[in-house]
């Protein structure tokens, strides 16, 4: 529920027509999804045995840190709250709003909703692990039934383009094939990312050389699944062109199966995922500020375990004041944008990684190890740094601001190891 949660958010309804905008053949819009999901199972064999070589909170944090030293670990902690937990969690509280206001018909700002739904997780997560993974569950359960539902809907009840869609804007000029393919894949590895927010809470479970590794590979073969179904549902019922035109591709295949009745379902559907990826993100991500804190390279308070509920309540309520204060500010899509290139350096050098304990210790870890390595690490390597490549070609302005946000870290870096 935790790997598939981090993964699963409210991208897979809309981002379908994204990448039949890059590529109209129906066998490429569904193939590059499958291609996309072998890069992040290729990524999931990664953190699988680095999951089985560091079982420690933190996760993410403890591979950088052991491989690369305390400065880069420490600068991923730093964009995780400043930008990429906090900010990804702004703009799905703010997702969930408006399906809020669709569902509802309440006049309610935004921006209340917004910070309402991050205020409760924060609290329901402050009571204890139990009360946050038992939350998690269930609003994955929910999900994967609004997923599997939109898939049999679309095949079974809707017939193909079975009316016009909602038109978007005019769609861009085809591009080269490989250049479509390309962009097409940069969306997708987007919708994939996420599951290596699992490992920050490997500390807190019970077997996580065991557990841990298992969620890793079932859960993103799980998502893969899902995802290359819906896609797959969408060309069927929409056909490429009108997938191509759709402003919400997911609620045109309901349309078309069970009118408004079924727009509305699926809209009760993406909203239950965003707070599933709220509840995950609240649950995993302030498991890294308790690591910070721990090597004392954090305020001292943010590694204080509660004595009642045994969980971090200080790391939790700061991930959900600077989620509130980023979506209060109403700037947090500018900030989304400078994460792309920062956020997938994290992926590359995680990947990296795995060569360097493999070096250490040429016996191997006890438990898991990755597949195909190191042909598949190398060819994950590669694929998140033609990521960071394609989006600093494409957004220099944006990926220069990301750069920034991160180099600030460096003093603040300095200055939590001079008081260490």
């Amino acid at each position: 529920m935790l790997v598939m949660g981090g993964i699963i958010g409210s991208g897979i309804f809309v981002n379908p027509a994204e990448v039949a905008r890059s590529v109209d053949a129906p066998w490429l819009i569904v193939g590059v999804w499958l291609i996309g999901g072998a890069i992040a199972i290729m990524g999931a064999f990664v953190y699988a045995e680095l999951a089985a070589r560091r079982p420690e909170v933190g996760g993410q944090y403890a591979y950088l840190r052991d491989a690369w030293g305390r400065l880069p670990a420490f600068l991923y902690g730093w964009s995780l709250l400043l930008v990429i937990q906090s900010g990804g969690m702004a703009a799905v509280a703010i997702t969930f709003a408006f399906y809020f206001h669709a569902l509802t018909g309440l006049n309610v700002p935004d921006g209340a909703v917004a910070v309402t739904v991050i205020a409760l997780l924060t609290a329901i997560n402050c009571w204890g692990v139990k009360a946050g993974s038992n939350v998690q569950s269930l609003l994955m359960v929910l999900k994967i039934l609004a997923i599997v539902a939109l898939v049999i809907c679309g095949l079974l009840l809707a017939g193909p383009q079975a009316g016009p869609p909602r038109i978007a804007e005019p769609a861009a000029p085809p591009l080269g094939l490989l250049a479509g393919i390309g962009a097409a894949l940069t969306s997708v590895m987007f919708s994939y990312g996420g599951w290596q927010t699992s490992s920050f809470v490997a500390g807190e479970m019970r077997d996580p050389r065991r557990d841990l590794v298992r969620g890793l590979l079932f859960g993103v073969i799980g998502v893969v699944v899902l995802y290359t179904a819906v896609a797959l549902t969408c060309v069927l019922v929409l056909g490429p062109q009108g997938l191509a035109q759709s402003n919400a591709p997911a609620s045109d295949v309901m349309r078309h199966a069970l009118g408004d009745t079924g727009a509305t379902l699926i809209a009760l559907g993406v909203a239950i995922s965003t707070l599933g990826f709220l509840s995950q993100s609240m649950l995993t991500a302030p498991r890294v500020y308790f690591a910070m804190a721990e090597d004392r390279l954090f305020f001292r308070k943010i590694a204080e375990v509660n004595r009642t509920t045994h969980v971090p309540i200080f790391a939790i309520l700061l991930q959900g004041a600077v989620a509130i204060a980023i979506a209060f500010s109403g700037r947090y899509s500018d900030i989304l944008s400078y994460v792309v290139s920062v956020d997938f350096i994290w992926f590359a050098l995680t990947g990296a990684a795995l060569f360097v304990f493999r070096r250490r210790d040429a016996d191997g870890a006890d438990g898991f190890r990755a597949p195909g390595h190191p042909v598949t690490t190398g060819l994950f390597v590669l694929a998140c740094s033609a990521v960071v490549i394609a989006t600093v070609a494409n957004k220099p302005l944006n990926s220069a601001i990301g750069f920034a946000i991160l180099l600030a870290g460096v003093p603040a870096f300095l200055y939590w190891r001079r008081r260490r």
